[in-house]
């Protein structure tokens, strides 16, 4: 085991990785801003070490600053939780240079899976099943207008090099491809610095389905089943459940065999989440694969009782996985929302001051959180304050769970979306399971709908 981890990181996932270093005996060292000194992910770890100014660029996004607090304070390892550098490769090969073991995949594995177009490429090759379209980043508009007649319309448009929407647009049947790839590639390069585009089949009616993958550094490799990651509002998620509404027992398996067979043709190591579309009938395609640990991997955890951190720091460490594919099996349903802090109608940032907060709780409740009373959530990040996870029996009992969760939270002083939260989970389709990715736009159309003013007598 190591010693001491530096995590490369903020917020929940940065308390969360302290909790599970300290659970197995390990030191543990938070970094931070001069805007997050007061946080509890610093007060809590053994030692913590300031690396700069407010902006990612110039601290958690700071290589050189991140490096020197793991040299000065002798760490061992380097966590680096998700978002900033956790799906680096060179980060992830200088780390180990100055001989500090990374948390997470090879770096060359980061290096492929961070690619879509190689990804896709070599999934493919090693036997997932891959959407109509470009099997190679696009070499200009042409191409991308001749690949878009020849599949059929809705297409799709990707970066190459990109995620969470950026750099993405669908183009129908008599709009203008060309145009449509300019504006993406012109995206991708500012969000991304690589402008390089792919193109794939539309599907209308997607369910963002995702298996997490666990693999030890010896070729044993398991999954723990699906999570439902549909709710989204502009390809950012907003709310999780698993297992998922649309997946039965066989195809579970199924999908989990085709997955690990995958895993092991490419030797894959640690924790990772591959995420597949699945269309109006079932039939399910690879996107991309997240080399990280995932921000709702604590539904996972609550369906089938087992800690993916612990696992994580016990796999990189070198130990081989303790169980085999038969005995992990489904125990329970889970859903999670992640609490932000936005307008709940308008979804526009609410940084502050948190001046009054109580969380709920109960059997079957758990929150991920790093906030508090008096707690002031920065402009500078991501606007998350929470993940609340509720899981039952049933999903009918997870979900009332869940409603009455949220309405025992309370966060004064700044807004949150925990009233869309509400409105979601009350919607017909959600609540029966037979929701895809349109559905927060569905529920945004019911509520516009509803607040229009009623025709005038003799009108309309």
């Amino acid at each position: 085991m190591f010693k001491k981890v530096l995590i490369a990181n903020r917020g929940e996932i940065a308390l969360r990785v302290i909790r599970a270093c300290r659970e197995l005996g390990m030191e543990t060292v938070a970094v931070h801003s001069t805007a997050d000194a007061d946080s509890l992910h610093v007060r809590f770890a053994d030692e913590a070490v300031c690396i700069g100014p407010p902006a990612s660029k110039d601290s958690y996004l700071n290589v050189r600053a991140l490096l020197s607090a793991a040299e000065m304070t002798g760490a061992d390892a380097i966590h680096p939780g998700y978002g900033f550098l956790s799906e680096n490769a060179e980060f992830a090969e200088m780390c180990e240079k100055v001989g500090l073991k990374f948390i997470g995949p090879r770096p060359e594995m980061l290096r492929l899976m961070g690619n879509k177009v190689a990804a896709r490429a070599a999934m493919e090759k090693a036997g997932l099943p891959l959407l109509p379209g470009a099997r190679g980043v696009l070499q200009d508009s042409t191409e991308a207008e001749k690949i878009a007649k020849e599949i059929g319309y809705p297409v799709i448009l990707k970066a190459a090099a990109g995620g969470g929407g950026r750099g993405m647009k669908i183009v129908r049947e008599g709009q203008d491809v060309r145009k449509a790839f300019e504006t993406a590639s012109n995206e991708a390069l500012a969000a991304f610095g690589n402008g390089d585009m792919y193109l794939e089949r539309y599907v209308e009616e997607p369910r963002h389905i995702e298996l997490q993958i666990v693999a030890d550094e010896h070729g044993n490799v398991i999954h723990l089943g699906e999570r439902e990651c549909s709710v989204q509002r502009r390809h950012q998620k907003i709310i999780e459940e698993a297992p998922s509404p649309a997946v039965t027992p066989a195809l579970r398996k199924e999908m989990g065999e085709v997955a690990i067979a995958a895993m092991k043709k490419v030797a894959y190591n640690n924790v990772g989440t591959i995420e597949f579309l699945m269309d109006e009938k079932g039939r399910y395609y690879f996107m991309e694969m997240n080399t990280r640990i995932q921000v709702e991997h604590p539904v996972t955890e609550q369906v089938y009782g087992l800690d993916l951190l612990r696992l994580q720091l016990r796999l990189a460490a070198g130990e081989k996985l303790d169980r085999t594919q038969d005995e992990v099996v489904p125990r329970f349903h889970a859903i999670e929302c992640r609490v932000n802090a936005e307008d709940p109608v308008s979804f526009a940032p609410s940084p502050g001051l948190i001046t009054g907060y109580h969380q709920p709780g109960g059997y079957g409740v758990r929150v991920d959180t790093m906030a508090f009373e008096h707690y002031k959530v920065q402009p500078f990040y991501d606007s998350l304050v929470a993940k609340l996870i509720c899981w039952g029996d049933s999903r009918e009992v997870a979900l009332s769970r869940m409603q009455r969760a949220l309405d025992e939270y309370v966060v004064e002083g700044i807004k949150t979306n925990i009233p869309f939260h509400k409105r979601i989970l009350q919607h017909g389709s959600f609540r029966a399971g037979k929701y895809d990715t349109r559905l927060v736009e569905q529920v945004l159309a019911t509520a516009h709908a509803e607040k229009a003013p009623a025709p005038k007598a003799g009108q309309g």
